[in-house]
């Protein structure tokens, strides 16, 4: 069957057709077009791969960058028989980078408190609350999330750039799966790396990472809980960061199970725990935890190594019935340690740990007229 495209924006990158026969893989090298000419894009596909029913779409190399209609809105998946041979598909915008963001989904950015209050290391923290874009307009509890380092997920102005999780808050919406609260802690500047260490004097002189993790989960998530409509059970209660905020994440959740069933973990800094020595409690019932690790080959040349042993450690205590894990691991072959990539990984991570159980991206799930 031969697949025809033409395309309405001049836009050098690559295409690709995906679809119900590529286990929707929207950078499949063996469905790659090749241009005719300057915006028409055609690939010709034995029909022996193909359903009787074909759902598709086109992309620029990933579910980031999917085709649009005219008006910048999300298309339908694209329907044909095999019998009909010949396609004939007009692309008119693609998302570049999860964009373009409607600014009517964007999160409702409240600030908790300028300085909430730690009793378990005497000092005070700037926190938010990402709501819903239509939170105060409804009825609903939502499940929660609390990330680490605040500073560098939403606010212009960053040192190092942020992960533009209010944008990429709003895509999701437009898929209906924003409907997560997200409570971001500022970390602590100049205390921010004994905060994130547990317990490892060699790397940070009185390491507060216990005291951090008694804070979030005894003092800062009742608060929330009371404060705001949340799903207060477990199984509604995630926690996540990235580097040194990716590791305290892991901690809590191990040390917390009962509270954390849903782990984000970009990047983590298991440097610091080089044997995965971490510190596991034998419950008589295990706990399922999900967990999203997330790693760029372009970050050193142990990053995506240590991922890989933590990853075998996690298969291995749930041998021994201590966990009841099912983790997805991800591996960006261009990816490097700063907050553009773990902003690209973001959407992928809440749609997986909130949503999603199947491997389908939320780009991919029919989409009802």
């Amino acid at each position: 069957m031969i697949f025809n495209l033409k395309t309405q924006e001049n836009d050098d990158r690559p295409i690709y057709i995906t679809g119900n026969f590529n286990s929707w893989n929207p950078k499949d090298p063996k469905f790659r077009l090749w241009k005719k000419e300057p915006q028409h894009s055609t690939i010709e596909i034995n029909d022996s791969l193909l359903p009787d029913i074909i759902e598709y779409k086109f992309t620029k190399g990933g579910w980031e960058n999917v085709e649009l209609d005219e008006y910048a809105n999300i298309t339908p998946n694209r329907r044909i028989e095999k019998s009909r041979q010949n396609s004939e598909d007009v692309v008119t915008k693609w998302r570049y980078n999860w964009g373009p963001f409607k600014k009517e989904l964007y999160p409702i950015a409240e600030i908790i408190s300028e300085e909430f209050y730690i009793p378990q290391l005497d000092r005070h923290r700037k926190v938010w609350a990402l709501l819903p874009h239509d939170y105060y307009s409804t009825e609903k509890s939502y499940p929660v999330l609390y990330l680490q380092d605040a500073q560098n997920l939403f606010n212009e102005g960053s040192a190092y750039g942020n992960w533009e999780i209010d944008k990429k808050l709003s895509v999701l919406s437009e898929y209906g799966r924003g409907d997560v609260i997200v409570v971001a802690i500022e970390h602590g500047s100049e205390d921010r790396i004994k905060e994130y260490i547990f317990d490892n004097d060699s790397v940070a002189n009185g390491s507060e990472g216990k005291k951090y993790i008694r804070f979030i989960t005894d003092t800062l998530k009742p608060y929330v809980d009371a404060h705001y409509r949340t799903k207060k059970d477990r199984d509604n209660t995630g926690i996540g960061g990235s580097s040194l905020g990716g590791l305290i994440s892991i901690y809590s959740g191990f040390l917390y199970p009962e509270v954390y069933s849903k782990l984000l973990i970009f990047s983590p800094s298991l440097w610091i725990e080089p044997n995965n020595n971490f510190p596991m409690m034998n419950f008589r019932v295990p706990f399922k935890t999900k967990i999203y690790l997330y790693g760029g080959e372009k970050e050193g040349s142990k990053m995506v190594n240590r991922i890989n042993v933590f990853e075998q450690y996690l298969k291995l205590w749930e041998k021994k019935n201590l966990f009841d894990f099912e983790f997805k691991t991800n591996i960006n072959p261009d990816g490097e340690h700063k907050e553009f990539y773990w902003s690209q990984e973001f959407p992928r991570a809440i749609e997986w740990l909130f949503y999603n159980n199947t491997e389908n991206p939320v780009e991919v799930t029919p989409h009802q007229d």
